[in-house]
């Protein structure tokens, strides 16, 4: 036979990452292989080709895509074993992706009916598992369905039917093929799926081990901390001499977190204004612009404290210059030494009026060593769709650098704060300026009363308040917060205003 005629017989299989233009290929085949189920929505594709295309797989057979897989990367110990599928992927849109968590999880692998005994799944684990090997990844995690389950379900209980099928007694179409691809079984999970009626809601907990993993300094591991000690800097804004001066009076109060085994200290929003008390420019829009010329320096004193006191360190905020436009910056110093930002969204009309302020357009949400924590500077507390949209994307600690020239504002902040903690189930932290900077424009009076806010319950303080300092003077709090009580809290209380959501009727999302 010559080339030209062998070639009529040969088939062209690729594996490859989905793309935009196989999303509608996608729906159809999800249609045909879980006909009972409900489909990924277009957006929800979109959503994980934005954010993790590298995860999204699938295989091609001579033009037409008949497998694929989905997967985002966690850290596995920001979640409850007792998860629900909604809840591990975000409503299937995958924004609680965290490029650095240690875990793949596995969303779905779906064969077209057609094409399987082909070994289409298996090449399709093969390629997660390349996945997990090239990003060093700990393991691959999956909520497997069990949808032989309903044929026993009057006989026996999920784990003794995952036991029969461990001992090959019983066939499932998925468990058994997860367990021959070398998955073991951690658990059962109740009520994963609401649609998945063949496995009467329940799900096996899988995970396969990567034994090339390797632990690498340069990948920050992350583990939930209980209890979080918070140290609130309420910073006394007062006339200085030098940058030296300010440096020796922000260190001052790192030491004194660092000797209380605090995990946070808190400083305020503005309070890098301080520096204006010497520079001797009286027009505000000048000032703010000479106060971006020490961005350097204020980065490079706080990057150094926190490793140097091993405390994860909330800059308050300060005023960045970028392409000729002023913003205002609220920064993450961890104690492993790296950095994070977060522009502040909301700008005040006098911001705008008297420095020319530019509102940022990204929401972050950031890891760190105690959990997942938000930033939200000032007025940004105030519109309740932020914090709900950083809850849902796993933050358990809302920190609150504010300033504040009157009674009036100040109360907004705080009285906004307290109801974030409650309709979300978080923490909220405020951190505020007093004193009287009398030679700096527009911020020359302060009001602040800083505190650390609860969820208003019978495991959490009296009144939600779980430290406050003294109204207007210059003070440093400290309070613990308990992370594994919120998180049982949010599962298991009466009162879920997080969980109970009509999401049916309503949503928040944001606009890319």
């Amino acid at each position: 036979m010559t080339s030209d005629q062998i070639s009529q017989f040969e088939k062209k299989m690729i594996i490859r990452n989905i793309e935009a233009t196989d999303i509608e290929k996608i729906i159809e085949l999800q249609l045909v292989c879980f006909p009972n189920m409900h489909a990924w929505q277009k957006s929800q594709m979109e959503s994980h080709i934005r954010i993790f295309p590298e995860g999204q797989i699938c295989v091609e057979l001579d033009g037409a895509i008949i497998g694929s897989c989905s997967s985002l990367i966690v850290n596995f110990d920001d979640y409850l074993e007792q998860h629900t599928y909604s809840e591990i992927t975000d409503k299937g849109f995958i924004r609680n992706h965290n490029p650095r968590g240690e875990s793949l999880y596995g969303m779905e692998v779906m064969v077209h009916p057609e094409y399987r005994r082909m070994k289409i799944g298996r090449r399709l684990y093969e390629a997660r598992k390349q996945l997990a090997e090239k990003m060093n990844l700990k393991s691959i995690i999956v909520g497997g369905r069990i949808p032989g389950y309903h044929k026993y379900s009057d006989k026996m209980s999920p784990r003794e039917y995952a036991e029969e099928v461990l001992q090959q007694n019983i066939y499932d179409p998925v468990l058994t093929f997860q367990m021959m691809n070398g998955f073991t079984l951690k658990r059962i999970i109740t009520n994963y799926l609401p649609d998945d009626n063949d496995s009467m809601h329940y799900a096996a907990l899988l995970e396969w081990n990567n034994i090339e993993y390797k632990l690498s300094n340069s990948k920050t591991h992350y583990k939930r901390s209980f209890p979080v000690r918070i140290c609130v800097v309420q910073y006394m804004m007062k006339k200085i001499g030098s940058f030296e001066e300010f440096a020796m009076q922000c260190e001052h109060y790192v030491d004194v977190a660092a000797d209380y085994k605090s995990d946070f200290v808190v400083f305020p929003e503005n309070f890098t204004m301080q520096l204006l008390s010497y520079l001797e420019e009286r027009s505000p829009s000048l000032a703010v612009r000479k106060l971006s010329t020490f961005t350097e320096q204020y980065v490079e004193l706080f990057t150094e404290l926190a490793v140097k006191y091993n405390v994860n360190i909330i800059g308050g905020s300060h005023f960045i210059e970028q392409n000729n436009r002023i913003y205002n910056v609220g920064h993450l110093f961890r104690r492993d030494g790296t950095i994070e930002q977060q522009y502040k969204l909301h700008i005040s009309p006098n911001e705008r009026k008297w420095w020319g302020i530019n509102g940022g357009s990204k929401l972050e949400v950031f890891d760190t060593d105690c959990g997942k924590i938000s930033i939200q500077l000032s007025s940004d507390i105030e519109y309740p769709e932020i914090s709900r949209i950083v809850a849902e994307e796993g933050a358990q600690i809302v920190f609150v650098p504010f300033c504040a020239e009157d009674r009036q504002t100040f109360l907004r902040v705080k009285y906004c704060a307290q109801a974030r903690a409650i309709e979300n189930q978080v923490f909220t932290v405020t951190s505020g300026t007093v004193g009287n900077l009398t030679h700096v424009d527009n911020v020359d009076i302060q009001y602040a009363q800083s505190g650390v806010y609860t969820p208003t319950d019978f495991s959490f303080p009296r009144d939600g308040i779980a430290g406050e300092c003294s109204e207007n003077t210059e003070a440093v709090i400290m309070a613990e917060v308990d992370m594994e009580i919120l998180q049982r809290h949010r599962k298991s209380k009466e009162v879920l205003t997080f969980r109970d959501r009509r999401t049916d009727i309503y949503s928040l999302q944001i606009r890319s």
